[in-house]
């Protein structure tokens, strides 16, 4: 199995080739043409988008989800983010995903780490999310956490659940990288729990009820 520095030294190889031109792999012996997917690139300045980014983050806006923050050890300290787009993958293997901005300050700092912990924030923590969506910022000042057991990433107090992680794999998605976690440990904590979760709906913070 290949160790932290070696997630790490993938990750890191990863960012330094996006944007690099690769050649297109020849189609293989009678395979069935299924038509050319369009290039998937970012909009020049020259040029209109094809979509209303106010219109795409309202419409988008009405998916409520869940709120987390990924951190991670780090030489200058631990570093960590606010981060709504979370899911579970896989089962077999045991794989979650999350979406992180291509132009993030934090995520070259997850990337050489090569793991990463997903804190699942509890209904009671959208101060705590803020913090952590801040840029510059020292966002672990007077923010109680301990290691992960098995990557040593930050684990925050209090969250309902906590899923400790090595990097698998990183795709690109437009402006955005799908940063694809294997799962090594996890763990609830039942009174946090109890609470229920913090949403995340149109641009606010909500609750569960039932």
């Amino acid at each position: 199995m290949m160790g932290h520095a070696g997630m790490a030294a993938t990750a890191i190889r990863y960012l330094r080739s996006v944007g690099a031109p690769t050649a297109a792999a020849p189609p293989a012996p009678h395979s069935r043409s299924v038509g050319a997917r369009p290039p998937l690139r970012a909009v020049r300045e020259d040029e209109r988008a094809p979509l209303d980014p106010a219109e795409f983050r309202s419409v988008l806006g009405h998916f409520a989800s869940g709120v987390t923050i990924i951190t991670a050890p780090a030489e200058t300290g631990p570093a960590g983010f606010a981060c709504q787009s979370f899911a579970s993958l896989s089962l077999d293997p045991p794989l979650v995903a999350f979406m992180v901005g291509r132009t993030s300050t934090t995520w070259p700092r997850l990337a050489r780490a090569g793991v990463f912990c997903v804190n699942v924030l509890g209904a009671a923590q959208g101060d705590l999310c803020r913090a952590f969506a801040v840029s510059g910022a020292d966002k672990f000042a007077g923010v109680p956490h301990s290691p992960a057991p098995v990557t040593g990433s930050p684990r925050l107090a209090d969250v309902p659940a906590w899923i400790d992680c090595t990097i698998h794999a990183v795709h690109t998605g437009g402006d955005h990288l799908i940063v694809v976690g294997r799962v090594e440990a996890l763990g609830t904590d039942p009174i946090a729990a109890a609470h229920g979760p913090l949403l995340f709906h149109r641009g606010a913070f909500g609750r569960f009820t039932s």
